[in-house]
């Protein structure tokens, strides 16, 4: 009889003991993601484009700049919607990564270089209305 008791304090207080840590780790992770979403901006502005190809190359350059968490642009609008880490990097670092991929945005104009090597469906119309 000793040893069912002994045996059901000694799962008990293993149980007790898991149950403890699972509920840190929850905390944890709770606090984090709340810390992150206060630091995050939003932000819309207009990229002159064409198509799905130009989708593609807009939404990889605004990604590939630090402390973007997502982009999205939308084709029939010409606007693309970011939100980024305000703490490491900025809305004009966004723009002149689009622009270095050879999109005009709303605040800076295109590299020429680059332009000259998109695809001929990717190649727009320089007075497209933006931000639609």
């Amino acid at each position: 009889m000793k040893k069912v008791i002994l045996s059901l304090a000694v799962i008990a207080a293993l149980g007790l003991t898991s149950c403890k840590n699972e509920t840190k780790k929850e905390t944890e992770t709770t606090t984090t993601e709340i810390s992150k979403d206060m630091a995050m901006t939003d932000l819309s502005f207009g990229v002159r484009g064409n198509c799905g190809m130009c989708k593609n190359t807009i939404e990889k350059a605004a990604n590939g700049v630090e402390g973007v968490a997502s982009a999205n642009w939308d084709v029939d609008k010409k606007k693309i919607d970011v939100s980024f880490d305000d703490s490491k990097t900025d809305a004009m670092a966004i723009h002149k990564a689009i622009a270095a991929s050879g999109y005009d945005t709303e605040k800076v104009a295109g590299s020429e270089e680059a332009y000259k090597d998109l695809p001929g469906c990717c190649k727009y119309d320089h007075s497209m209305q933006m931000n639609q």
